[in-house]
């Protein structure tokens, strides 16, 4: 057999890639198991949204190689999106690139400003991805602590104490997966100073804004965000469109060009009918994110009690998908969602996939429906 690349060494097959397939075995044996371990929405888009790609097909030119900076008409609706929503204001021509999922732009960007040996500043607990890419491009990681007695906010002072001479690049994630915490608008503006005295590139990845939090930020609000800041974004959680696959990179134009390099080599442009459906998603009104946020709600409310069953803490004010929950004291998370997955035939994810900071943690998601969360509430008494 040909030897796998060196870059593989350190890279892992993604958890829930693993864990899925795992999950889909049981099904098949009969199992009739309940999925609260990933966050794939299980609602529809609004349906305006399926109009437009069904509408797309009848352009002459929809079957044909798009731009690889998507259609003007889409980066237009991304920067009214944004003016609306967050009160930021981007250039539509140069500060807004489509992508095919913000999880490429992960990618996308390390390949554009890492070198073999810069270092990276990755959130420990955070989404594994941060780690995994910069290990495949070959730079180095530095995981920083969250903890819940520092409001999961990282300690800015004991960091430039460390030493950051070899940091390139700082991966944050407001509302935070999977604690989420929220930024206050002094943790964004300390942000920007931290990476401006210590010349580094901060990306804020920020696709969980709309669900069940009521203060929407992006951090390129803030005063000279732009000259050190990159933002993700991505419809997949606020319009129940994870698997279109619509992100979107936003910032300063030389930095987005930089991107462009990597990304113009790697795909050959959105299909046109996906951007169709994505322009009337970013022209949903308000009432769009009121019906979203009432359901999720309701689950969130068997969610907490699911959590209370399990004799879990929690915190009733973070936002998003998920609900993060402290177990007691003692009792190995891993062993015990996989205990409860074999005999409750219910798939939780254990804190610890997300660093070591997830010991003693578990996630519980909300794309479920109610009925099945409710059944899972009922297993578990």
């Amino acid at each position: 057999m040909i030897a796998v690349a060196n870059r593989l060494a350190h890279v892992e097959e993604y958890y829930f890639s693993k864990k899925l397939r795992e999950v889909a075995a049981l099904k098949a044996k009969g199992k009739p198991i309940i999925n609260l371990g990933i966050g794939s929405p299980d609602l529809a888009p609004p349906e305006r949204v399926l109009n437009g790609l069904v509408e797309a097909f009848e352009e002459p030119s929809a079957h044909k190689y798009q731009s690889y900076q998507g259609i003007p008409e889409l980066r237009e609706a991304i920067a009214k999106f944004y003016r609306t929503q967050f009160k930021t204001y981007l250039n539509a021509d140069n500060e807004i690139l489509p992508l095919m999922g913000s999880k490429e732009g992960i990618f996308h960007v390390s390949l554009a400003f890492l070198n073999p040996g810069d270092e990276v500043l990755i959130p420990n607990p955070g989404y594994p991805t941060y780690a995994s890419v910069t290990n495949l491009v070959g730079a180095t990681p530095v995981f920083y602590d969250l903890t819940e007695t520092n409001d999961w906010h990282p300690d800015l002072l004991a960091l430039e104490k460390r030493g950051l001479k070899k940091v390139k690049l700082m991966w944050v994630n407001y509302p935070h997966m999977p604690t989420g915490a929220t930024a206050s608008n002094k943790l964004f503006e300390d942000l920007i100073g931290f990476a401006k005295r210590n010349d580094i590139l901060l990306v804020n990845d920020n696709p969980y804004s709309f669900v069940l939090n009521p203060k929407p930020r992006s951090i390129l609000k803030y005063k000279g965000a732009k000259d050190v800041c990159l933002e993700l974004n991505s419809l997949s959680k606020t319009f129940n469109m994870a698997g279109w696959r619509v992100g979107m990179l936003l910032g300063h134009e030389t930095y987005l060009k930089a991107v462009l390099k990597v990304k113009s080599n790697m795909d050959s442009g959105m299909f046109l009918g996906i951007q169709r459906g994505a322009i009337e998603a970013l022209d949903c009104s308000e009432l769009w994110y009121g019906s979203l946020n009432s359901v999720y709600q309701e689950r969130r409310e068997v969610a907490w009690k699911i959590a209370d069953v399990l004799k879990c803490t929690y915190d009733k004010n973070a936002t998003g998908l998920f609900i993060w929950a402290k177990l007691p004291e003692h009792i190995d998370a891993e062993d015990y969602v996989d205990t409860i997955l074999k005999e409750r035939s219910i798939f939780i994810a254990p804190g610890t996939i997300f660093g070591s900071n997830g010991k003693g943690y578990i996630r519980i998601s909300l794309c479920a429906e109610l009925e099945e969360m409710e059944e899972a509430l009922a297993r578990l008494r």
